[in-house]
Protein backbone atom coordinates (compact mmCIF):
# COMPACT_ATOMS: atom_id res chain seq x y z
CA UNK A 1 0.00 0.00 0.00
CA UNK A 2 1.15 3.84 -0.59
CA UNK A 3 1.85 5.77 2.69
CA UNK A 4 -2.12 7.31 1.58
CA UNK A 5 -3.53 3.75 2.03
CA UNK A 6 -1.44 3.27 4.87
CA UNK A 7 -2.65 5.81 7.28
CA UNK A 8 -5.85 4.59 6.67
CA UNK A 9 -5.58 0.93 7.28
CA UNK A 10 -2.72 -0.31 8.27
CA UNK A 11 -2.67 -1.68 12.02
CA UNK A 12 -6.08 -2.87 11.96
CA UNK A 13 -8.75 -4.55 10.11
CA UNK A 14 -11.60 -5.19 11.35
CA UNK A 15 -13.52 -8.44 12.14
CA UNK A 16 -16.86 -9.67 10.62
CA UNK A 17 -19.44 -7.06 12.58
CA UNK A 18 -16.43 -5.23 14.84
CA UNK A 19 -16.34 -1.36 14.59
CA UNK A 20 -14.83 0.32 11.79
CA UNK A 21 -13.36 2.60 13.70
CA UNK A 22 -10.19 1.47 15.34
CA UNK A 23 -11.90 1.03 19.15
CA UNK A 24 -10.52 2.13 22.62
CA UNK A 25 -9.75 -0.57 24.55
CA UNK A 26 -9.80 1.62 28.12
CA UNK A 27 -8.60 -0.77 30.59
CA UNK A 28 -5.33 -1.58 32.26
CA UNK A 29 -5.44 -5.08 32.54
CA UNK A 30 -6.71 -8.35 30.93
CA UNK A 31 -8.26 -11.43 32.16
CA UNK A 32 -6.83 -15.17 31.49
CA UNK A 33 -8.63 -18.26 32.00
CA UNK A 34 -5.74 -19.74 34.11
CA UNK A 35 -2.99 -18.78 37.04
CA UNK A 36 -0.68 -20.73 34.03
CA UNK A 37 -1.57 -18.82 31.41
CA UNK A 38 -0.36 -15.35 33.22
CA UNK A 39 2.64 -17.36 34.63
CA UNK A 40 3.89 -17.84 31.03
CA UNK A 41 3.57 -14.39 29.76
CA UNK A 42 6.00 -13.57 32.80
CA UNK A 43 8.35 -15.40 30.97
CA UNK A 44 7.58 -14.80 27.41
CA UNK A 45 4.82 -11.84 27.33
CA UNK A 46 3.64 -12.77 23.88
CA UNK A 47 -0.29 -10.62 24.65
CA UNK A 48 -1.42 -7.98 26.28
CA UNK A 49 -1.45 -8.39 30.15
CA UNK A 50 -1.31 -5.06 31.30
CA UNK A 51 -1.51 -1.87 30.28
CA UNK A 52 2.16 -0.80 31.41
CA UNK A 53 3.29 -3.13 28.72
CA UNK A 54 0.97 -2.88 25.76
CA UNK A 55 -2.15 -1.89 24.83
CA UNK A 56 -5.09 -2.98 22.05
CA UNK A 57 -5.65 0.52 20.70
CA UNK A 58 -2.07 1.75 21.16
CA UNK A 59 -0.66 -1.44 19.48
CA UNK A 60 -2.64 -0.78 16.33
CA UNK A 61 -0.82 2.61 16.25
CA UNK A 62 2.60 0.84 16.70
CA UNK A 63 1.57 -1.69 13.89
CA UNK A 64 0.62 1.52 11.93
CA UNK A 65 3.84 3.59 12.51
CA UNK A 66 6.03 0.56 11.76
CA UNK A 67 4.99 0.03 8.68
CA UNK A 68 4.75 3.90 7.42
CA UNK A 69 8.72 3.41 8.32
CA UNK A 70 9.24 0.08 7.10
CA UNK A 71 10.44 -1.54 9.76
CA UNK A 72 9.50 -4.60 11.55
CA UNK A 73 8.04 -3.20 14.51
CA UNK A 74 7.52 -0.55 17.15
CA UNK A 75 6.93 0.87 20.75
CA UNK A 76 4.85 3.87 21.58
CA UNK A 77 6.31 5.92 24.51
CA UNK A 78 4.28 8.53 26.83
CA UNK A 79 6.50 11.47 25.28
CA UNK A 80 9.07 12.57 22.36
CA UNK A 81 11.92 12.75 25.08
CA UNK A 82 11.26 9.34 26.55
CA UNK A 83 11.68 7.64 22.94
CA UNK A 84 14.77 9.31 23.17
CA UNK A 85 15.76 8.22 26.24
CA UNK A 86 15.02 4.44 25.68
CA UNK A 87 16.58 4.14 22.08
CA UNK A 88 19.98 5.09 24.01
CA UNK A 89 19.54 3.05 27.08
CA UNK A 90 18.47 0.45 25.05
CA UNK A 91 22.28 0.00 23.89
CA UNK A 92 23.90 2.29 26.58
CA UNK A 93 24.94 0.95 30.15
CA UNK A 94 26.83 3.28 32.64
CA UNK A 95 30.48 3.46 31.24
CA UNK A 96 29.53 3.30 27.30
CA UNK A 97 30.00 6.55 24.94
CA UNK A 98 27.37 7.06 22.11
CA UNK A 99 27.79 10.08 19.29
CA UNK A 100 25.51 12.62 18.66
CA UNK A 101 25.27 15.53 16.37
CA UNK A 102 25.26 19.06 17.99
CA UNK A 103 22.27 20.51 16.21
CA UNK A 104 19.47 18.66 17.87
CA UNK A 105 16.71 19.62 19.96
CA UNK A 106 17.48 21.68 23.00
CA UNK A 107 15.53 19.32 25.61
CA UNK A 108 17.67 16.52 23.66
CA UNK A 109 20.81 18.00 24.23
CA UNK A 110 19.98 18.52 28.23
CA UNK A 111 18.95 14.91 28.53
CA UNK A 112 21.91 13.41 26.50
CA UNK A 113 24.50 15.99 28.23
CA UNK A 114 22.90 16.29 31.31
CA UNK A 115 21.05 13.79 32.97
CA UNK A 116 22.50 10.64 30.84
CA UNK A 117 26.18 11.95 31.76
CA UNK A 118 24.49 11.21 35.68
CA UNK A 119 23.80 7.72 34.50
CA UNK A 120 27.47 7.54 33.80
CA UNK A 121 26.76 7.47 29.95
CA UNK A 122 28.83 10.19 27.81
CA UNK A 123 27.61 11.93 24.86
CA UNK A 124 30.29 12.84 22.55
CA UNK A 125 28.91 15.86 20.58
CA UNK A 126 29.95 15.89 16.61
CA UNK A 127 29.76 18.62 14.18
CA UNK A 128 27.21 17.27 11.29
CA UNK A 129 29.22 18.93 8.73
CA UNK A 130 32.62 17.36 9.45
CA UNK A 131 34.23 14.70 7.28
CA UNK A 132 34.15 11.31 8.24
CA UNK A 133 37.93 11.59 9.21
CA UNK A 134 37.34 13.63 11.70
CA UNK A 135 33.79 12.17 13.01
CA UNK A 136 35.96 8.78 13.15
CA UNK A 137 38.22 10.33 15.68
CA UNK A 138 35.48 11.05 18.43
CA UNK A 139 34.45 7.48 18.23
CA UNK A 140 35.97 4.76 21.59
CA UNK A 141 36.31 1.48 22.35
CA UNK A 142 32.97 2.21 24.53
CA UNK A 143 30.60 3.76 21.76
CA UNK A 144 27.21 1.74 21.36
CA UNK A 145 25.59 4.21 18.71
CA UNK A 146 25.34 6.95 16.78
CA UNK A 147 22.56 9.66 16.75
CA UNK A 148 20.74 12.42 14.74
CA UNK A 149 17.86 14.40 13.47
CA UNK A 150 16.87 14.33 9.61
CA UNK A 151 15.46 18.16 10.28
CA UNK A 152 17.23 19.49 13.05
CA UNK A 153 15.17 21.78 15.84
CA UNK A 154 15.14 24.60 15.30
CA UNK A 155 17.90 24.85 13.18
CA UNK A 156 16.58 23.10 10.26
CA UNK A 157 20.24 21.54 9.25
CA UNK A 158 19.25 18.82 6.67
CA UNK A 159 21.55 15.59 8.02
CA UNK A 160 23.58 13.56 5.47
CA UNK A 161 22.21 10.31 6.65
CA UNK A 162 23.79 8.25 4.71
CA UNK A 163 26.81 9.61 5.81
CA UNK A 164 26.30 8.96 9.27
CA UNK A 165 25.03 5.10 8.73
CA UNK A 166 28.29 4.42 6.79
CA UNK A 167 30.64 5.83 9.79
CA UNK A 168 28.34 4.10 12.43
CA UNK A 169 28.35 0.55 10.59
CA UNK A 170 31.81 0.94 10.00
CA UNK A 171 32.02 0.84 13.55
CA UNK A 172 29.93 -1.80 14.66
CA UNK A 173 26.55 0.60 15.60
CA UNK A 174 23.71 1.39 14.95
CA UNK A 175 22.47 4.65 13.42
CA UNK A 176 19.38 6.60 15.84
CA UNK A 177 17.30 8.96 13.50
CA UNK A 178 14.77 11.77 15.28
CA UNK A 179 12.56 11.91 12.24
CA UNK A 180 10.10 13.96 13.82
CA UNK A 181 10.06 17.30 11.74
CA UNK A 182 10.17 15.21 8.40
CA UNK A 183 7.68 12.33 9.48
CA UNK A 184 7.73 8.95 7.21
CA UNK A 185 5.98 10.92 4.57
CA UNK A 186 8.45 13.37 3.68
CA UNK A 187 11.68 11.16 4.53
CA UNK A 188 12.04 7.49 5.46
CA UNK A 189 15.51 6.90 7.45
CA UNK A 190 15.69 3.33 7.11
CA UNK A 191 15.95 3.51 2.86
CA UNK A 192 19.05 5.48 3.76
CA UNK A 193 20.83 3.08 6.17
CA UNK A 194 19.35 4.51 9.37
CA UNK A 195 18.29 1.59 12.08
CA UNK A 196 16.49 2.86 14.73
CA UNK A 197 14.17 5.76 14.30
CA UNK A 198 12.29 8.00 17.00
CA UNK A 199 9.61 10.54 16.83
CA UNK A 200 8.22 12.94 18.83
CA UNK A 201 4.86 12.25 18.21
CA UNK A 202 2.79 15.68 19.54
CA UNK A 203 3.98 17.03 16.71
CA UNK A 204 3.46 16.23 12.88
CA UNK A 205 1.89 12.64 13.63
CA UNK A 206 -0.65 14.33 16.25
CA UNK A 207 -1.11 17.48 14.26
CA UNK A 208 -3.67 19.04 16.55
CA UNK A 209 -1.78 20.00 19.68
CA UNK A 210 -3.97 17.37 21.60
CA UNK A 211 -1.46 14.76 22.88
CA UNK A 212 2.27 14.48 24.34
CA UNK A 213 4.12 11.18 22.92
CA UNK A 214 7.03 9.66 21.43
CA UNK A 215 7.47 6.22 19.21
CA UNK A 216 10.65 4.21 18.87
CA UNK A 217 10.55 2.36 15.04
CA UNK A 218 13.01 -0.97 14.62
CA UNK A 219 14.00 -1.30 11.07
CA UNK A 220 15.58 -5.18 11.91
CA UNK A 221 18.53 -4.59 9.77
CA UNK A 222 20.71 -4.17 12.43
CA UNK A 223 23.36 -6.94 13.29
CA UNK A 224 22.87 -7.29 17.22
CA UNK A 225 25.49 -10.41 17.12
CA UNK A 226 28.30 -8.46 16.01
CA UNK A 227 30.12 -8.76 19.69
CA UNK A 228 29.35 -5.18 21.02
CA UNK A 229 25.53 -5.92 22.47
CA UNK A 230 26.45 -8.82 24.80
CA UNK A 231 22.44 -7.86 26.37
CA UNK A 232 21.10 -9.06 23.46
CA UNK A 233 22.95 -12.18 22.79
CA UNK A 234 23.39 -13.15 26.76
CA UNK A 235 20.64 -14.52 28.46
CA UNK A 236 18.56 -11.86 30.67
CA UNK A 237 18.09 -13.22 34.17
CA UNK A 238 15.48 -10.23 34.52
CA UNK A 239 13.36 -12.94 31.82
CA UNK A 240 14.42 -15.90 33.18
CA UNK A 241 17.07 -16.46 30.58
CA UNK A 242 15.46 -15.16 27.29
CA UNK A 243 17.98 -14.05 24.68
CA UNK A 244 16.52 -11.65 22.55
CA UNK A 245 18.51 -12.28 19.00
CA UNK A 246 17.88 -16.25 19.56
CA UNK A 247 13.87 -15.88 20.49
CA UNK A 248 12.99 -12.75 18.73
CA UNK A 249 15.27 -12.50 15.68
CA UNK A 250 15.79 -9.28 13.56
CA UNK A 251 12.90 -7.81 16.07
CA UNK A 252 15.51 -7.83 19.17
CA UNK A 253 15.79 -4.20 19.42
CA UNK A 254 12.20 -3.41 20.02
CA UNK A 255 11.66 -6.16 21.72
CA UNK A 256 14.24 -6.08 24.75
CA UNK A 257 13.03 -2.06 25.00
CA UNK A 258 9.64 -3.17 25.86
CA UNK A 259 10.55 -6.34 27.99
CA UNK A 260 13.01 -4.23 29.83
CA UNK A 261 12.77 -0.48 29.84
CA UNK A 262 8.74 -0.18 29.73
CA UNK A 263 8.46 -3.15 32.01
CA UNK A 264 10.43 -1.10 34.52
CA UNK A 265 9.81 2.71 33.23
CA UNK A 266 6.63 2.49 32.42
CA UNK A 267 6.49 5.71 30.32
CA UNK A 268 3.50 3.92 27.62
CA UNK A 269 0.85 6.02 26.20
CA UNK A 270 -2.88 5.94 27.25
CA UNK A 271 -5.46 4.16 24.52
CA UNK A 272 -6.87 7.57 24.55
CA UNK A 273 -4.28 8.99 23.73
CA UNK A 274 -3.36 6.53 21.16
CA UNK A 275 -7.03 7.12 19.35
CA UNK A 276 -6.38 10.41 19.41
CA UNK A 277 -3.31 10.01 17.86
CA UNK A 278 -4.40 7.69 15.14
CA UNK A 279 -6.67 10.30 14.03
CA UNK A 280 -3.96 12.26 13.37
CA UNK A 281 -2.03 9.68 11.29
CA UNK A 282 -5.09 9.22 9.23
CA UNK A 283 -4.54 12.98 7.38
CA UNK A 284 -0.88 13.34 8.00
CA UNK A 285 0.07 12.58 4.17
CA UNK A 286 -2.39 15.35 2.90
CA UNK A 287 -1.84 17.65 5.78
CA UNK A 288 1.89 17.32 5.09
CA UNK A 289 2.14 18.24 1.75
CA UNK A 290 0.03 21.32 2.78
CA UNK A 291 1.73 22.46 5.35
CA UNK A 292 4.87 22.33 3.00
CA UNK A 293 3.39 24.23 0.64
CA UNK A 294 2.53 27.03 2.89
CA UNK A 295 5.80 27.08 4.09
CA UNK A 296 7.61 27.43 1.59
CA UNK A 297 5.27 30.64 0.21
CA UNK A 298 6.44 31.93 3.94
CA UNK A 299 10.43 31.36 3.49
CA UNK A 300 9.96 33.00 -0.41
CA UNK A 301 8.14 36.08 1.97
CA UNK A 302 10.30 36.08 4.57
CA UNK A 303 13.74 36.24 1.95
CA UNK A 304 12.45 39.28 0.35
CA UNK A 305 11.96 41.44 3.50
CA UNK A 306 14.45 44.07 4.31
CA UNK A 307 13.51 43.49 7.92
CA UNK A 308 15.20 40.00 7.91
CA UNK A 309 18.71 39.03 8.31
CA UNK A 310 18.46 35.08 7.37
CA UNK A 311 15.79 32.33 6.67
CA UNK A 312 16.60 29.12 6.73
CA UNK A 313 14.17 25.97 4.91
CA UNK A 314 15.74 23.85 2.99
CA UNK A 315 12.99 24.31 0.39
CA UNK A 316 14.59 27.40 -0.65
CA UNK A 317 17.40 27.13 -3.94
CA UNK A 318 19.01 29.49 -2.09
CA UNK A 319 19.54 27.35 1.40
CA UNK A 320 23.47 26.01 2.18
CA UNK A 321 20.88 22.33 3.04
CA UNK A 322 18.87 22.99 -0.42
CA UNK A 323 21.16 19.69 -2.06
CA UNK A 324 20.49 17.47 0.73
CA UNK A 325 16.54 18.39 0.99
CA UNK A 326 16.37 17.20 -2.65
CA UNK A 327 18.18 14.55 -1.77
CA UNK A 328 15.77 13.49 1.39
CA UNK A 329 12.90 15.74 1.47
CA UNK A 330 12.19 15.82 -2.28
CA UNK A 331 8.69 16.28 -1.56
CA UNK A 332 8.81 19.30 0.88
CA UNK A 333 10.99 20.42 3.70
CA UNK A 334 8.12 20.31 6.23
CA UNK A 335 6.32 23.17 7.74
CA UNK A 336 9.19 24.26 9.94
CA UNK A 337 11.19 27.87 9.45
CA UNK A 338 13.50 29.31 10.88
CA UNK A 339 14.50 32.94 10.89
CA UNK A 340 16.52 35.91 12.23
CA UNK A 341 15.01 39.59 12.45
CA UNK A 342 17.92 42.08 12.33
CA UNK A 343 17.83 43.99 15.74
CA UNK A 344 18.11 40.83 17.33
CA UNK A 345 16.45 39.69 20.68
CA UNK A 346 14.32 42.70 20.91
CA UNK A 347 13.13 43.13 17.75
CA UNK A 348 12.63 39.27 17.58
CA UNK A 349 10.11 39.38 20.63
CA UNK A 350 8.43 42.54 19.88
CA UNK A 351 7.82 40.84 16.42
CA UNK A 352 6.60 37.73 17.96
CA UNK A 353 4.57 39.69 20.09
CA UNK A 354 2.98 41.75 17.67
CA UNK A 355 1.29 38.52 15.52
CA UNK A 356 -2.14 38.29 15.97
CA UNK A 357 -2.91 35.09 14.18
CA UNK A 358 -0.01 33.12 14.43
CA UNK A 359 0.27 31.77 18.39
CA UNK A 360 3.43 32.06 20.78
CA UNK A 361 3.66 28.95 22.44
CA UNK A 362 5.93 26.20 23.13
CA UNK A 363 4.74 23.96 20.32
CA UNK A 364 5.49 23.22 17.08
CA UNK A 365 4.33 21.22 14.23
CA UNK A 366 0.73 22.01 14.61
CA UNK A 367 -2.16 22.57 12.56
CA UNK A 368 -1.95 26.36 12.98
CA UNK A 369 0.65 28.82 12.85
CA UNK A 370 2.74 29.20 16.02
CA UNK A 371 6.22 31.18 16.82
CA UNK A 372 8.68 30.43 19.83
CA UNK A 373 11.87 31.88 20.49
CA UNK A 374 14.13 29.05 20.98
CA UNK A 375 16.86 30.73 23.00
CA UNK A 376 14.24 32.26 26.11
CA UNK A 377 12.46 29.02 25.89
CA UNK A 378 13.33 25.29 24.24
CA UNK A 379 17.39 26.07 24.17
CA UNK A 380 17.05 28.48 27.60
CA UNK A 381 19.20 25.61 29.71
CA UNK A 382 21.85 25.70 26.62
CA UNK A 383 25.09 27.50 27.47
CA UNK A 384 26.02 30.17 25.02
CA UNK A 385 28.65 27.72 22.99
CA UNK A 386 25.94 25.07 23.14
CA UNK A 387 23.66 27.65 21.72
CA UNK A 388 26.08 28.37 18.71
CA UNK A 389 27.05 24.38 18.12
CA UNK A 390 23.00 23.86 18.30
CA UNK A 391 22.45 26.59 15.34
CA UNK A 392 20.31 29.27 17.52
CA UNK A 393 21.18 32.77 17.05
CA UNK A 394 19.90 35.26 19.79
CA UNK A 395 17.51 36.64 17.27
CA UNK A 396 16.73 33.54 15.83
CA UNK A 397 12.45 32.25 15.66
CA UNK A 398 11.17 29.27 14.80
CA UNK A 399 8.02 29.52 12.66
CA UNK A 400 5.48 26.84 12.07
CA UNK A 401 3.87 27.44 9.60
CA UNK A 402 0.12 26.34 10.10
CA UNK A 403 -2.57 25.28 7.29
CA UNK A 404 -4.92 28.55 7.62
CA UNK A 405 -5.01 30.20 4.36
CA UNK A 406 -1.76 31.22 3.14
CA UNK A 407 -3.15 35.00 2.41
CA UNK A 408 -4.22 35.44 6.15
CA UNK A 409 -0.78 34.07 7.36
CA UNK A 410 1.27 36.24 4.91
CA UNK A 411 -1.35 39.35 5.77
CA UNK A 412 0.01 38.71 9.73
CA UNK A 413 3.08 38.67 9.12
CA UNK A 414 3.47 41.69 7.75
CA UNK A 415 1.47 43.37 9.98
CA UNK A 416 3.77 42.71 12.61
CA UNK A 417 7.01 43.28 10.46
CA UNK A 418 5.74 46.74 9.36
CA UNK A 419 5.84 47.83 12.96
CA UNK A 420 9.43 47.20 13.62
Amino acid sequence: MKDETKCLHSGYTPANGAPRVMPIVQSTTYVFDSTERIGELFDMPTAHMYSRFSNPTVEVVEKKIADLEGGVGAMCTSSGQAASLFSILNVCNSGDSFISTSTIYGGTVNLFAVSLKKLGIECIFVDAHADEETIQKAFKPNTKAVFGETLANPALAVLDIEKFAKIAHKNGVPLIIDNTFATPILCKPFEFGADIVVHSTSKYMDGHALQVGGVIVDSGNFDWTNGKFPEFTEPDESYHGVVYTRDFGNMAYIIKARMQLMRDFGAYPAAHSAFLLNLGLETLPIRMKQYCENALAVAKFFKDSDKIESVRYAGLKEDPYYALGQKYLPQGACGVISIVIKGGKEAAVRFMDGLKLASNEVHVADIRTCVLHPASATHRQLTDEQLVAAGVNPGLIRVSVGLESIDDILEDLTQSLNQL
